[in-house]
Order: C-alpha cells, then sequence, then structure tokens
C-alpha cells in the first residue's frame, strides 16, 4: 500500500494540477447516511454536478477494501433560487448488513469517488440502550459544537445522532459539503425547518436532498430502536399556509394513525418509550417573541392535546438558539411525579429544547424571570447527550461547548408505566 500512495504523490507532483483534481461536476459531495427503517440496511445519499452511476463499494472494517458493491440510482434536482442550480441526488441502499458491525465504504462512480468513510449498522434488538446526540440549528457559520461532536463520533461515543433541524442557513453546495458532509459517519434522522422554506419553494431542497423512511418525501416520518419508538415531524406546516392546509392535515392524520399503532398493546409493550422530535417547540421562555413564547401556540394548540392522549413520553425540540430543560407539563400546569423526584413517573410529557449548537444568529436570550414550568436554561452554545438504557430508564445531559465540554444539566427520567395511563 505504501509503495502505491508513494507513487501517486510522485506522479502527482510531476503532472499538472488539473490532472490531479477529479473533475468537480463528477466528483460526490454532501455524503451522508440514513437509517431507511428496514433491518439490516443503510442508504447512503450523494451529490454530483454532473450525470454519472451511482455505486457504493464497501466491505467490513478490517476486511478487503471495495470487495463489494451496490449500485442505486440519481434523480435530477433543480433548486428554486436565481441560478437554477442542476444537479444529481444519488441513492444507494445496502443490504444484509451485520447489526452492530462496522463498515467502511466509498460512493461514487469511475469518473470520481468520495473519500472513505465508516459506519455501524444499526442495532435493531430491543434490548440495545443506544447512546444519541441530539441538537439543532447548527449553520455553516459559527459551527461551534461541530468540531467537538466530530471528535466524539469519531471516538465512537453515539450510535444516532438526533438531528432536529437545522442543518445550515444557505442550502448552496459549500454549505452542505460543510455541515451535511460530517454526517457520513453518522446513523442520523432529520427534520424539517424553516430555513428549507425560506430558500426553496414549498421545502423542495429538504425533500429532494435527504433521505429518510417512508413514503412522505422525509416530510415526517417514524422508526424504531431498541425500546424506543421515535416520530419525526414537521412543524413548518403551521406557518406557512401559503402551500395550502393540505399538508397540515395530511401530516395530523399521519401522526395520529401513527401514535395509535404505536400504542397497540403488543407494540408498547415491546417499544415502551415514544419520543417525538421536530423544531418548532410548544413552550419556551425566550424573549423573542416566537410561537413558543405565546400561550396560543400554534404547534401547541395542534398537538399537545393528541401527544398527551397518546402517552407521549418525551419531546425534544430546537429553533430556540438556548438550551431549556421544563419539568412534566401539559396545558401550561407542572405535572412532576413528585417534589422530591419530578421526572419519576411524570404524569405528563417532559420537553427538551436544543437550539444552541451554533449558527450565524448567535444565541437567543431569555426573559428574565423562568416560567412555572422551566427547570434549567442556558445560553452557552452546546448540545444533548441522551442514553436510552432500558424500557424504565432514559438519561439526558447537556454539554457546553463554551466550557470545554463540561456536562452543565442532567437527569434521569424514570417510568414504570407508559402510555396515557401512566398519567392517571
Amino acid at each position: 500500500m505504501a509503495p502505491v500512495l508513494y507513487l501517486l504523490f510522485l506522479l502527482c507532483g510531476l503532472m499538472p494540477l488539473a490532472f490531479c483534481v477529479p473533475p468537480v461536476g463528477s466528483q460526490p459531495e454532501q455524503v451522508h447516511i440514513s437509517y431507511p427503517g428496514v433491518k439490516g440496511s443503510m442508504v447512503i445519499t450523494w451529490t454530483t454536478f454532473n450525470e454519472t452511476d451511482s455505486m457504493v463499494e464497501y466491505d467490513l472494517w478490517g476486511g478487503k477494501l471495495f470487495s463489494q458493491t451496490a449500485k442505486g440510482n440519481s434523480t435530477v434536482f433543480v433548486d428554486g433560487g436565481p441560478e437554477m442550480r442542476k444537479m444529481y441526488i444519488h441513492r444507494v441502499t445496502l443490504s444484509d448488513l451485520s447489526p452492530g458491525a462496522a463498515y467502511v465504504y466509498h460512493c461514487g462512480s469511475e469518473d470520481g469517488w468520495s473519500d472513505l468513510f465508516f459506519f455501524t449498522a444499526l442495532n435493531e434488538s430491543t434490548s440495545f440502550s443506544p447512546r444519541f446526540a441530539l441538537f439543532g440549528d447548527m449553520g455553516n457559520e459559527n459551527p461551534q459544537s461541530l468540531a467537538r461532536l466530530q471528535k466524539e463520533t469519531q471516538a465512537g461515543m453515539y450510535d444516532v445522532i438526533l438531528h432536529i433541524a437545522l442543518f445550515l442557513f444557505c442550502l448552496n453546495h459549500k454549505c452542505l459539503k460543510i455541515v451535511v458532509e460530517t454526517q457520513a459517519l453518522w446513523t442520523p434522522k432529520t427534520c424539517l425547518g424553516q430555513h428549507y422554506t425560506k430558500q426553496a419553494s414549498n421545502f423542495s431542497h429538504y425533500r429532494n436532498r435527504f433521505s429518510m423512511p417512508g413514503q412522505t418525501e422525509s416530510l415526517w416520518y417514524s422508526w424504531n430502536i431498541g425500546s424506543a419508538h421515535i416520530i419525526s415531524f414537521s412543524t413548518e406546516v403551521y406557518f406557512y399556509l401559503e402551500y395550502g392546509l393540505d399538508l397540515l392535515l395530511k401530516q395530523y392524520e399521519w401522526l395520529k394513525s401513527d401514535l395509535e399503532q404505536a400504542n397497540k398493546p403488543e407494540n408498547r409493550a415491546l417499544r415502551p418509550w415514544i419520543i417525538t422530535m421536530a423544531h418548532r417547540p410548544m413552550y419556551c421562555s425566550d424573549d423573542d417573541r416566537d410561537d413558543c413564547t405565546k400561550f396560543e401556540s400554534y404547534v401547541r394548540l395542534g398537538l399537545e392535546d393528541l401527544f398527551y392522549q397518546h402517552g407521549v413520553d418525551l419531546e425534544l425540540w430546537a429553533h430556540e438558539h438556548t438550551y431549556e430543560r421544563l419539568w412534566p407539563v401539559y396545558k401550561y400546569k407542572v405535572c412532576n411525579g413528585s417534589f422530591e423526584e419530578p421526572y419519576t413517573n411524570p404524569k405528563a410529557p417532559v420537553h427538551i429544547i436544543t437550539g444552541s449548537a451554533g449558527c450565524r444568529e448567535k444565541h437567543d436570550g431569555f426573559i428574565p424571570k423562568p416560567r412555572d414550568w422551566s427547570a434549567f436554561r442556558s445560553t452557552d452554545y452546546g448540545y444533548t447527550r441522551m442514553q436510552l438504557i432500558n424500557s424504565t430508564h432514559i438519561y439526558l445531559e447537556q454539554v457546553s461547548d463554551d466550557q470545554s465540554g463540561k456536562v452543565i444539566d442532567s437527569f434521569t427520567l424514570i417510568k414504570d408505566v407508559h402510555g396515557p395511563e401512566a398519567w392517571l
């Protein structure tokens, strides 16, 4: 291997630079992976600006490189901006993966290959105790938490990333390459945020450039991991009604059906935890007049009863560029399990807002006096770690990047009973 590398460097030293750099148009970029909800599989997605084949070469970590090949297809996407840029979105599904095994891969074609990346195939056992990183609102400018997250991911600290929107604050290829391509190592799950709408008509970038489970163009979906059923949905349907009520009504009916299915006795016994994730929160104590600061919050009025009636345990949010942990709350009433142990058998869902990963809009501020339902607040840049310990315990902690990775908040959510009967 070493003589080959030496020869390549020698040849590049002798040739003009143009001969050593692959053509930009056929070179894969914005490489990212996602779990499609099918056992033993992973989807690799990337972009090129020329039409090329869609191939992934891979094998088990420590095995012979590129001994397995999978082929997929590409779709043409033209963005709605003034340049009307044309690009090719490639998707390849890897199947029959060994749960928990590490794989090495690159993607592309004979016209250009990506760098080498690796991932770990998802462990699909209900006794699996996965470790998550949770964050939102990371931008290509001022991505304060990115380096620490990259290092911890490379060190094997996480099994899954829940990226609670936004990936970025622009949708050009340079931004996506900086922020999205870091996810070629992770098993990420995403949800829709408002900048996908501001800079692209009717969520078209998100619908076309990301790959999530189900047949809903990644706008909303659910999946299972360990003892949890996780639901991702869009809060943007409540704010961009110029695209019609159709998306709002479709999502609500889908959520209702999915929650009913998850609450069937056989399903809730297998996956007792129900966790939701979406961008804009129902509650917050920020001072920016966002929807969550208002008593008549669109998101809260639209979904709080539905989630309460179906026994949702934990609700994850972002959008506010802060971290806030709430007491268990329903209709502005604090519903702690007890005074001494508020998160042991609480009588309402628990909300976490984690939107302080770092972006060009910097921090948000809080109102001086916390609301009764606000348990802990921080304006430090940072992100949240979560471990699904078992069917009764979930541990969460907040990491401050401003304080060199110090854990500034932590708690354990304990539930002996799940479902709407837990509120009784």
